[in-house]
């Protein structure tokens, strides 16, 4: 009964953001009001990190931070969902300036970082026994293959996906609001709240792993360390 209510909890959020995603595609909006839902979306991000972060703090148990991270991750599902999903579907409407870098080569690093994202999904799957955010929280740490170069390859590989799209479309707004939002509304992410909830669940080991690789810019491990 309690894996079969586990599995419930896990679900229906899952089902629930599909829902809100299908929606933010398929909703006619105003250009104020999509622009607000592109912009309020991904700085509602901060808050729910704040939120997150009292959460683990108050009670730094490993129950605790499964629970918390059910609650934020598939927050910032929706959040970052939303958002990209209206940026990308209304690009044309808010392409701004061109930029001067040709549409072929912005197509070519769609499909590189487009081939990467996959590979660290894939790489946490086999490696830490999970998926992204709270579809399956990982129960082992991911600290070989691509995480051996940074701790964090799956928000590069998102970060380097979205910019490449900017190019492709040759929006520099779409890359500025790449920069300027989604950036640090990840990395604020991935410092305040994440890295505290792996130190709760994985101890030392997560602990001596943060210490000799990079948060995000990859480094080539040293030999021994994969």
């Amino acid at each position: 009964m309690k894996h079969i209510r586990e599995l419930f909890l896990r679900i229906a959020p899952f089902a629930f953001t599909l829902l809100l995603w299908q929606w933010a595609l398929r909703q006619p909006l105003s250009p104020a009001a999509n622009l607000a839902l592109i912009v309020g979306a991904v700085l509602l991000v901060f808050p729910v990190v704040w939120l997150g972060r009292k959460i683990l703090d108050r009670q730094p148990t490993a129950s605790r931070a499964v629970w918390s991270n059910v609650v934020v991750h598939y927050a910032l599902m929706i959040l970052f969902g939303v958002a990209i999903i209206r940026a990308v579907a209304t690009h044309k409407e808010w392409s701004g300036w061109a930029l001067p870098i040709p549409v072929e080569i912005g197509l070519l690093l769609v499909l590189a970082t487009g081939l990467a994202l996959p590979l660290t999904v894939v790489n946490l799957a086999l490696r830490g026994l999970g998926a992204p955010f709270a579809i399956a929280l990982s129960r082992k740490l991911a600290v070989d293959w691509l995480y051996a170069w940074t701790r964090n390859p799956m928000v590069l590989a998102t970060l380097a996906f979205l910019l490449a799209l900017g190019i492709w479309f040759q929006s520099t707004l779409f890359v500025l609001w790449v920069l300027l939002l989604v950036t640090p509304a990840l990395l604020v992410f991935v410092k305040e709240y994440e890295e505290r909830e792996l130190e709760i669940r994985f101890g030392a080991p997560y602990l001596e792993y943060k210490a000799k690789t990079p948060m995000l810019l990859p480094r080539r491990p040293k030999e021994g360390s994969r």
